[in-house]
């Protein structure tokens, strides 16, 4: 039988506040357990929630991103449940009126297809603590700092049709709420995670079949691997007379494999009613165009402008503009190289990203600054060193502070371009293998690298390649 894969995602966004959603309390990643929960936190009896205007605010961009439709009343309710992390014994949130509805994301695979996934809803609702697990003896501790915090959860509607989609859908989320400014995406700390629901059916069947959600996975690789094994599961369980249940599950990256978790509760499970100590949250359209007017320039805009104004391909555009950060280095990397376009995509592509995944730094932490990657740039472009040097110069200005020009001079890195100097070093190199000569005269063409080779080892790497190549096609 052919079966068809169904998935939605459930992605969780932590809020870039200052402070958490119905609190004053800090929101800072790294203190230490239990040092940033107040009273409201842990709802202490007598204490009373304040809504956080700046959530409000966030939601609203990211809502007119997406072209979504803005609640004008939207309202916040309890849902009920107990967890460990939870103290209050339900968790603030937002249920039949949302304050995002219906929007779309335009995804792009890999082999260049475009899909359209729906948005079916984004609610604004506070985070539960978090469970430790280790050094604790066989028990677990609860940490209550990131109780409170903010969260923006943006449902898709069950459009996506492989692990593939939901990881291009995943990301495109990803891009557009750090593009926005309110969210840092950073997954390794959970800032961005997502919950995956995932379920199979029939080729040609319209009815859903019975899904599983995968719960809290905070890596787009990981994603991927969960929904391929767990389709892979329920086709298996199927096919072997077996039913799915449906349940929530958790994904072992180490073992790789989904595991069961609890039963999945319905929404009635929750008991969800509209929270007494809230105000509905009333939005007009001066809110909106205000909020309008701060929109920055978006993922889709911005790469088409790379390739309309820097002449970039589309593959190399969408590598540079997908994070806000790493598009601004770009951008001031062509501008301190004077416009050397090509080589700015080049190097940043390759040697800058490179350098930053090997040292497991982000783009704002590099050690090289796009002002002083441009000092470089320029010098290649001007002939004074070339592109092998040019390595070597990367790997000092990686490594320390200085300048390029600074560089290139204290150790001697400037190529030569005097064609008499290089041509004296062709004669002797010609002079010192006759054999050689022979044979490429005779047909051997391949024998022109090796000459390549032994001018640039006796100039020590430094002659200018175009000028050895001309010089040496002459001679021999």
């Amino acid at each position: 039988m052919q079966w068809e894969v169904v998935i939605g995602l459930e992605i969780h966004a932590q809020l870039n506040t200052k402070s958490k959603i119905f609190s004053g309390a800090s929101t800072a990643y790294g203190a230490a357990p239990n040092t940033q929960a107040c009273e409201v936190d842990l709802g202490l009896p007598g204490v009373l929630p304040v809504l956080n205007e700046e959530v409000v605010r966030m939601a609203a961009l990211f809502a007119l991103a997406i072209d979504a439709n803005v609640s004008r009343h939207s309202v916040f309710a309890r849902k009920n449940y107990f967890y460990p992390d939870l103290p209050k014994g339900y968790q603030i949130s937002q249920f039949e009126r949302p304050i995002v509805e219906t929007g779309s994301i335009e995804i792009e695979l890999e082999d260049g297809t475009r899909k359209i996934i729906g948005v079916t809803r984004a609610h604004l609702e506070e985070d539960a603590g978090k469970s430790l697990h280790e050094d604790f003896h066989g028990m677990t501790g609860i940490d209550l700092n990131r109780a409170g915090t903010p969260l923006l959860e943006i449902v898709s509607e069950p459009d996506m049709r492989s692990a593939q989609e939901a990881v291009a859908y995943m990301k495109k989320i990803h891009s557009l709420v750090q593009y926005l400014g309110i969210c840092d995406g950073n997954m390794a700390e959970g800032s961005f995670r997502c919950d995956a629901n995932v379920s199979i059916r029939p080729q040609g069947q319209k009815e859903l079949g019975t899904r599983t959600e995968l719960k809290n996975i905070n890596s787009f690789r990981f994603v991927e691997r969960a929904i391929n094994y767990e389709v892979q599961r329920q086709i298996e369980l199927i096919e072997e007379g077996g039913k799915i249940t449906q349940e929530t599950r958790l994904y072992d990256a180490d073992a790789h494999e989904t595991r069961s978790m609890r039963s999945k509760e319905e929404a009635m499970d929750y008991r969800y009613f509209p929270d007494p100590d809230l105000l509905p949250v009333v939005i007009d359209d001066g809110y909106l165009d205000a909020c309008r007017a701060t929109l920055p320039e978006l993922p889709d805009a911005k790469r088409q402008r790379f390739i309309d104004e820097y002449a970039l391909s589309v593959d190399d555009a969408g590598v540079l503009t997908s994070s806000r950060d790493l598009a601004a280095y770009f951008e001031a990397t062509v501008v301190a190289a004077k416009g050397e376009t090509k080589l700015a995509a080049n190097w940043i592509m390759g040697e800058v990203i490179g350098g930053l995944n090997k040292s497991g730094l982000d783009i704002t932490n590099s050690p090289l600054s796009a002002e002083r990657l441009g000092g470089m740039l320029i010098r290649i472009a001007d002939d004074t060193i070339s592109g092998k040097i040019a390595k070597q110069v990367f790997e000092a200005l990686w490594q320390s502070d200085e300048e390029a020009d600074a560089i290139i001079e204290s150790r001697g890195l400037k190529q030569v371009t005097d064609s008499g100097a290089i041509e004296k070093v062709i004669d002797e190199i010609i002079a010192n293998n006759s054999g050689q000569v022979e044979q490429y005269r005779a047909g051997k063409d391949k024998l022109f690298g090796f000459f390549v080779g032994q001018v640039m080892k006796a100039m020590q790497g430094k002659a200018n390649p175009a000028q050895v190549n001309e010089i040496l096609k002459k001679k021999l």
